[in-house]
């Protein structure tokens, strides 16, 4: 492979993996929508799809991870990765931004016009007479039956006590993979990836506990949904996050990154604290407001 000097910009050599992404996304909707629409083949279809999208993930980072090993990329693809993962955390960020809109609307918007406030009286009178507009609510019909919500304390709060804590030990990591203190290095980021897969345990055990115990469901009207919707979007974030780590451990194990050279480390830790400051706003308007 020629050497690429700072004065070039490395310009990618021709991928399939594109292609193989796009055909993977391809079955996987066809399987969704034939699923969803009743059809049997629809779920195993779906599961071909996604199993096309992992071996195309797989593969791609495969090969840039064996580019960034070899040394060609130079100060400007690294800033030009930087941007990009900017862009995405920012995606992300208006993605959760949407969820929580939807909350604030439901809770101060359509709630109170429902229950008939100052401005809205008739809206009560006329369509839902008696309804009272408290929070959490499952709607004027009393969608999916009697619920409790699900409290605060206990799960949610040793849940954000260990994602606070993986942010204090993937920083931790990272201060030690400045200093070149490997095993430190390599303790901080196992201890980050196990506490975020304790965390997704807890999260499916609350999942049962709300559907088993509290009969709390993504059918209990507009607080369910937006509950396990808000949750449970997080959770997969936090899924994700935990396997680049697991990721990142591994190739640590192996030897890679510098103290200068280190971006997909960097890139995962940024990830990480997203999630983090994502579950801490999700505690505090889902959990205790």
């Amino acid at each position: 492979m020629a050497t690429h000097t700072d004065e070039h910009y490395y310009v990618p050599h021709g991928s399939h993996w594109p292609a193989v992404g796009s055909l993977g996304l391809l079955f996987m909707m066809v399987g969704v929508s034939a699923w969803l629409n009743g059809a049997e083949p629809g779920f195993y279809i779906m599961l071909a799809g996604m199993a096309v999208i992992v071996f195309m993930i797989t593969g791609w980072f495969r090969e840039v991870i064996i580019e960034s090993q070899s040394g060609i990329y130079n100060e400007q693809v690294d800033r030009s990765f930087r941007q990009g993962m900017f862009w995405f955390i920012f995606s992300e960020v208006m993605f959760f931004a949407a969820f929580f809109g939807a909350l604030f609307y439901a809770r101060n918007m359509s709630i109170p016009w429902l229950g008939g406030d100052s401005n809205n009286f008739f809206t009560n009178l006329i369509l839902w007479q008696g309804y009272e507009s408290t929070w959490p609510s499952n709607g004027p019909a009393n969608m999916g039956g009697d619920y409790d919500a699900m409290p605060p304390m206990g799960l949610p709060l040793i849940n954000t006590a260990l994602l606070l804590t993986s942010s204090i030990t993937v920083t931790i990591a990272h201060h030690a993979l400045i200093a070149g203190k490997r095993a430190q290095l390599a303790v901080f980021l196992a201890a980050t990836f196990i506490l975020g897969f304790i965390f997704i345990g807890l999260q499916a055990y609350e999942y049962v506990h709300a559907y088993q115990d509290l009969n709390l469901k993504l059918t209990s009207g507009i607080y369910g949904s937006t509950f396990f919707m808000l949750t449970g979007f997080h959770g997969l974030h936090v899924t994700i996050g935990a396997i680049m780590l697991t990721i990142i451990f591994l190739r640590v194990l192996k030897g890679h990154f510098t103290a200068e050279n280190h971006f997909a480390f960097e890139a995962v830790a940024w990830y990480w604290h997203f999630v983090d400051v994502v579950w801490i706003g999700l505690y505090v308007f889902v959990y205790w407001l």
